[in-house]
């Protein structure tokens, strides 16, 4: 198929989908074989940050103001282009919230242009940027892409190191592309040897922990699978059922719970495929880590097998649950006293430790990294269908720049930066403290992201095997319809093998 038929195909699909013409199951085989990543529905529910927003007024009490001599350099780049408008269409993350609520009108006054950001659910903004692609009309100046995007639309953006090297007139001093962490560099925005634009957001499983449990209960934080099993075990022992020992994100047939799967899945040495790009779920380790997982699963509070990400949040949030092998980006609403009843009585640590050694990517097929820091980031790009591609270069570097990023970062709710000078930023730093938008977790973000990080396979197929095959086999597992753990997983590896081969 040539790539002007694909890309009216994949358009003609998402709007098929949106418009409710065909059904999920034919949506997903049919978009994986276009290369549309598991972010098409996985993430298509609101993302589990919900963070708030620091005032204005605190912005300026605390100093925390743009840079003035980058906001120069926007005054002067951007003279040419004054009177532009920029268009985004993004998912609600924590970096796009920061700027269209608060630093936005800085760029604007500076630079004389106007940006119009759309916060929508993931699977719009797929829809739209899809569109604007399938037509060359240059709807959209900049493209928020998911990480299991990156394949697909490699080719329909501007590589950022091109793009210094082609305009070095626009070039913003200091904005150093050797700053953003090469894991994420690796991991979320590239695709062969490209960069699809840089790596923006990235939500990233760490372990939190009740000290204030742990402390009653004499524990120290678990440094392994089995001593994170035997704490739970305990607190919901001694605890249940007003307090569980740990908690999840379960619902039947939804990512979240894949999310999960892969988590413990890689803990115990396994992984999705071997080298050959047969499933090995079903393998020892993959059964070793099934055993765990129900065991674990029986510490939890009943309601987990109908919960997504949200519900695992807020059974933290609100005293249900002590313990989360989870999304890092859950931490700083922990300590908001106003959405929280666990405001400072929560700590991060780094997930406990594989069980056995980690496979290698060597070992597993379609690019799979294995870890227990589940990772689900995304890129900013520049779109190569605008029709003002250097002004949105520059507000791209503007909002991706280690000024900006730590802004948000301390603005918009202490999520996880993506550059290793902002780790470090003294703003950064005195953040950490109990409260809302708290950076005190980062230090272990930092470490995951170095040391821990697992990546899902890249291959078309996976929306399909990752939203559908997969959770809804362990669903079925949970909900008591297989006869044990093996026959599941026998089941799914048959029906992946389905999917594969169709």
């Amino acid at each position: 198929m040539k790539d002007s038929d694909k890309k009216r195909y994949r358009a003609d699909l998402v709007g098929r989908y949106v418009n409710r013409q065909i059904d999920r199951r034919t949506f997903l085989k049919q978009a994986g074989l276009l290369g549309l990543g598991a972010g098409v529905l996985g993430s298509g529910l609101v993302r589990p940050d919900g963070l708030p927003l620091i005032s204005q007024a605190r912005a300026a009490e605390e100093v925390l103001q743009p840079s003035a001599d980058i906001l120069a350099w926007v005054k002067e780049v951007s003279a040419p282009f004054k009177g532009t408008t920029l268009k985004l269409a993004t998912e609600s993350t924590p970096p796009s919230n920061a700027i269209n609520a608060l630093l936005k009108p800085y760029f604007e006054e500076a630079s004389g242009m106007k940006v119009e950001i759309e916060v929508l659910p993931l699977e719009q903004v797929l829809q739209k940027m899809t569109l604007d692609i399938a037509s060359s009309l240059g709807t959209y100046d900049l493209y928020y892409i998911d990480q299991s995007w990156a394949a697909s639309f490699s080719n329909d953006v501007f590589d950022p190191r091109e793009q210094t090297e082609a305009k070095p007139e626009l070039a913003m001093p200091d904005y150093n592309l050797d700053d953003f962490l090469p894991a994420l560099v690796d991991g979320v925005a590239s695709y062969g040897d490209r960069w699809v634009g840089v790596p923006y957001d990235i939500p990233i499983f760490i372990m939190m922990y009740r000290k204030d449990i742990y402390e009653q209960m004499g524990f120290k934080a678990p440094t392994t699978m089995e001593e994170y099993y035997t704490q739970a075990k305990a607190i919901t022992e001694q605890m249940g059922p007003k307090l569980y020992g740990a908690t999840g994100q379960m619902k039947s047939g939804h990512y979240s719970l894949e999310c999960d799967w892969t988590a413990w899945l890689w803990g115990h040495g396994g992984s999705i495929f071997n080298k050959d790009g047969r499933f090995t779920g079903h393998d020892d380790a993959g059964l070793a880590a099934m055993d765990y997982w129900t065991r674990l699963w029986k510490t939890m509070p009943p309601g987990v097998i109908g919960w997504t990400w949200d519900g695992e949040g807020q059974s933290v949030a609100q005293g249900v649950a002590a313990t989360m092998m989870s999304w890092g980006e859950f931490f700083p609403s922990f300590d908001d006293p106003a959405a929280s009843k666990v405001s400072g009585l929560m700590e991060p640590v780094r997930c406990p430790a594989p069980v056995t050694k980690l496979r290698t990517v060597e070992e597993t097929g379609f690019g799979e990294i294995p870890g227990v820091g589940h990772q689900g980031g995304s890129s900013l790009a520049v779109s190569k269908n605008s029709k003002n591609p250097d002004a949105a270069w520059i507000f791209m570097q503007w909002a991706t720049c280690a000024d900006t990023q730590v802004l948000i970062t301390t603005l918009g709710g202490g999520t996880g930066p993506t550059r290793r000078s902002v780790y470090d930023d003294p703003r950064v730093l005195a953040n950490a403290r109990v409260g809302p938008g708290t950076t005190r977790h980062l230090s272990v973000v930092r470490e995951t992201i170095d040391k821990d990080m697992g990546s899902e396979p890249d291959l078309p197929q996976w929306a399909e095997l990752s939203n559908d095959t997969i959770p809804v086999r362990l669903g079925k597992y949970f909900a008591g319809e297989y006869g044990s753990a093996k026959e599941a997983m026998d089941d799914i590896a048959r029906a992946v093998d389905v999917v594969m081969a169709g």
